[in-house]
């Protein structure tokens, strides 16, 4: 009987440390849905965190960031704010955007760090957002998660954005070189896709913004191995077996703005991207250039049966006067019977670089004006 009541002498804190626990768990539980979070750590995956563009989700760490224009965004209350990121290259720029106004460039080395994104705010409510810059040829980004500190709290977005714009592109869509206004500079500072002519389209309609883009790619021959119908529908673009849900997001317009590269390599015979795709064999004719345009856009209709499609041209030498290349997209386009497919042409600039930023801002102007003519959304 002794031996029965020490059993019971010990069970009995056991249940009352267990039930104690399972408080402690609610309690926490509770803090978290009023914006409290342990720490002030804020996961990747919380439902709070706004994300843009193909971003790669399935995976239990991190975030993972390839397109440019990709971003990530946060609504809180506080004076500051840390973000948790590591870049495959040390070779990624980001625009850190505070409030939807001020805006600091952030270039990222390969070390998993905190970054101080927001510092010194005036006390109040807050939004910023991650905003990358570069194309996925400098390398993939992770991102964590956010800091806020223990005094600060995550707050919940606004309500959802009701319009959403996806672009298929190359240099130009990308922002190639956008802010080297003395040259064409490789160098990944001048680029920035948060000006280009797509974005800032989208931000005019207050839409959500995908950009599935790569300098020097075409549609039938590119300035390295891949071309967009094998690219189109990749998350991680580097990755043949990343394949896009594209049931996740279905975006009212797309606009397509390729070929400038074709243009160029076509009639190139003796260059090694000429003979990867054609091999000796002679230029693509007339009819094979219209079809594998016509084939592409089919390849996005199949994706997005209801969205409003704008294939657009320019604004480089492939819209210049004479050139045949927007005969070729305007046939391609009526073959296909869709009164849903537009075409739309960009005027040429005569400038021997990409364009800059005074020309993406006409080219968003020309495209705006296109959609509140043409669709109705």
């Amino acid at each position: 009987m002794h031996f029965n009541r020490q059993k019971e002498s010990v069970k009995e804190p056991y249940i009352i440390a267990r039930a104690f626990i399972k408080l402690l768990l609610l309690f926490s539980v509770i803090l978290s849905s009023c914006g409290k979070i342990q720490n002030g750590f804020i996961g990747f995956n919380d439902d709070r965190i706004e994300y843009e563009g193909r971003i790669g989700m399935d995976y239990s760490t991190a975030a993972e960031i390839y397109w440019p224009g990709s971003s990530i965004k946060i609504y809180f209350e506080g004076t500051s704010l840390k973000a948790m990121l590591e870049d495959e290259r040390g070779k990624n720029y980001f625009n850190i955007i505070i409030d939807d106004d001020s805006i600091q460039i952030l270039k990222l080395d390969t070390a998993k760090r905190f970054y101080n994104i927001a510092e010194n705010l005036p006390e109040g409510k807050h939004s910023v957002e991650i905003f990358k810059r570069t194309e996925w040829n400098k390398g993939k980004t992770w991102f964590y998660g956010f800091d806020l500190g223990k005094e600060n709290k995550i707050l919940d977005p606004p309500a959802a954005k009701n319009h959403m714009i996806e672009f298929y592109g190359n240099s130009i869509t990308a922002g190639y070189a956008i802010e080297d206004f003395s040259g064409d500079s490789p160098d990944s500072i001048y680029t920035n896709n948060y000006l280009t002519y797509g974005a800032l389209t989208a931000r005019h309609y207050n839409a959500k913004y995908s950009c599935v883009v790569r300098s020097g790619i075409g549609l039938m021959v590119s300035w390295f191995p891949l071309i967009m119908p094998e690219l189109f529908n990749r998350v991680d673009p580097k990755n043949p077996l990343s394949l896009w849900d594209f049931s996740k997001e279905t975006p009212n317009i797309v606009v397509i703005n390729l070929l400038q590269n074709d243009f160029y390599l076509v009639k190139s015979t003796k260059r090694e991207e000429y003979k990867y795709r054609f091999g000796t064999n002679p230029p693509p004719t007339e009819d094979f250039i219209i079809d594998s345009y016509k084939s592409f856009v089919q390849l996005i209709r199949d994706e997005y049966p209801e969205a409003h499609i704008i294939c657009v041209l320019g604004s480089l030498s492939i819209t210049k006067k004479g050139s045949p290349w927007p005969a070729y997209v305007e046939k391609a386009v009526a073959s296909l019977g869709d009164d849903r497919i537009y075409t739309h042409l960009f005027p040429y600039i005569n400038k021997l670089g990409h364009p800059e930023v005074e020309h993406h801002k006409k080219m968003s102007e020309s495209l705006i004006q296109f959609i509140d003519k043409h669709i109705e959304w």
